[in-house]
This record gives C-alpha cells, sequence and structure tokens, in this order.
C-alpha cells in the first residue's frame, strides 16, 4: 500500500519546516506534496528540501488538496495541516484498519497548550465526530484514492469542504476512528480567546446546518467575527413566520 501526505499550504514559512521535519521518517513509506496556495512569503522555498513535490494552486484548501490529490500516486491520501503532527505509527495503523467495506477515516485529536479547556474540546470533538461519522481536517483525513474519486473530492466550497465531503464519503463506507492522537495546534484557540471561538465555531456549523452560503462561512471564520451570530436567526429558520 503506497501513501501520499498531501499539505495545503498558505503563508506558513514559519511552520512547515518543524512539519515536514516531523515526516522525514516516513519518506521511504510515502510521497509528501505540499500544495500552496502561491503564499507570499518564504513556504515553498523552505518547504523544497523536505518534500517530494511542492505544487502552486489556486488559493482554497479544497482546490489545493485536490491540486495535490490529482498529482499524488498513493493508494492512500492522507490530507494533513502544516500545524497537526501524525503519530509515530501513523501509516501502519491506517494499513491494518483500511479495508474494502472501510475506505476512509481520521485519527482522535489533542489540542497543544497549557489551558485545561483545550483538553475539553479535543475529547469534545472525537466523541461528536465518533457520534455523527463526521471528520474535521484537523483530525486528518485518510481516503482510498478510489473512495476519494468516487465521492467526487473535495466540493470546492470555502469553508466546511472536510464536512461536506465526509457526508459522501459515509455513503460509501463507514468511517475508520483511530483511538490514536494526532496533535494538532492550538493556537487560534489562544488568540481568539477559548470560549469565543467555540461560540464561533458552533454559530459557524448551525448556519452550515441551515444553508448559509460557504463564502460567508469563511468569512467570519476568518474574521472571528462571532457577534455576527444571533439566536434570534436560528429561531426563525427553525419557525419561520406565516406569510399573511
Amino acid at each position: 500500500m503506497k501513501f501520499s501526505i498531501i499539505i495545503p499550504t498558505l503563508n506558513e514559512e514559519k511552520l512547515i519546516q518543524s512539519c515536514l521535519l516531523a515526516l522525514q521518517t516516513l519518506r521511504n513509506e510515502c510521497e509528501i506534496i505540499i500544495v500552496d496556495g502561491d503564499s507570499i512569503d518564504n513556504t515553498r522555498i523552505s518547504a523544497a528540501p523536505l518534500a517530494d513535490k511542492v505544487i502552486i494552486s489556486a488559493k482554497g484548501r479544497s482546490k489545493q488538496m485536490n491540486n495535490g490529490a490529482k498529482y499524488a500516486t498513493g493508494d492512500v491520501l492522507i490530507f494533513l495541516h502544516a500545524d497537526t503532527r501524525l503519530p509515530d505509527n501513523a501509516l501502519k495503523l491506517i494499513q491494518q484498519n483500511i479495508k474494502d467495506t472501510s475506505q476512509w477515516g481520521r485519527f482522535d485529536i489533542q489540542l497543544s497548550g497549557d489551558p485545561f479547556m483545550l483538553k475539553v474540546i479535543a475529547q469534545m470533538m472525537n466523541w461528536r465526530s465518533r457520534l455523527t461519522g463526521i471528520a474535521t481536517g484537523d483530525q486528518v483525513i485518510f481516503v482510498t484514492r478510489l473512495a476519494f474519486e468516487k465521492a467526487g473530492q473535495y466540493p470546492e466550497i470555502n469553508l466546511m469542504e472536510d464536512i461536506a465531503l465526509c457526508k459522501v464519503l459515509k455513503k460509501i463506507s463507514p468511517p475508520i476512528c483511530l483511538k490514536d492522537k494526532v496533535i494538532s495546534s492550538g493556537r487560534r484557540w489562544e488568540h481568539n480567546g477559548i470560549y469565543k471561538t467555540i461560540l464561533l465555531m458552533w454559530s459557524i456549523r448551525l448556519r452550515y446546518f441551515f444553508g448559509a452560503d460557504p463564502q460567508t462561512l469563511a468569512f467570519l471564520y476568518t474574521s472571528g467575527a462571532f457577534t455576527q451570530f444571533k439566536f434570534s436567526d436560528l429561531w426563525r429558520r427553525i419557525y419561520p413566520p406565516k406569510s399573511g
């Protein structure tokens, strides 16, 4: 079984070398593909000596990951964020668990950082994922090439592309929910405030569930404008006013 690790990047000069150095012991078993969204810093220069392929793509995580899959030669595609670290035995775990009846999955997650609430948030993410069969990109989604192509790849939307893909993949096979943990950075949570970020993420998920435009959600996500969410809007969607 051959693996391709696909890493979308955008101005990740400060993180990309540490990310790739952690993967060097796996290079005999997989190829490492950087798909850069035309960074304006030295991301590509920093990544080149430590990756097998560095591709320039149109900006947008879903577009970048789809472009990476296009150039990948692996039987299994692993989509990794630059601020996330795989467990040492990640490839062995995937190979042991992927079958004809289980063609995709994700890892449990641990958020790096000191605040205790980050541990609570990570545990809630893992429980929610097991309950719903939906994974987030931070949990490192892996999928056979055949299932990825059958699912139509990532939908090229501005946000929630991982959730949209998982919904389609669930129709192909149930997810593999590995208990081994990837370690993902808690920098966004700590920088923007843990409780504010919780409100932001839940508001985005609720808006997406009720049909909000992913482009609008992407703006809320990148700006952190959680205060724009109003429960009165949600109430009107559940109980729309009667005409006349």
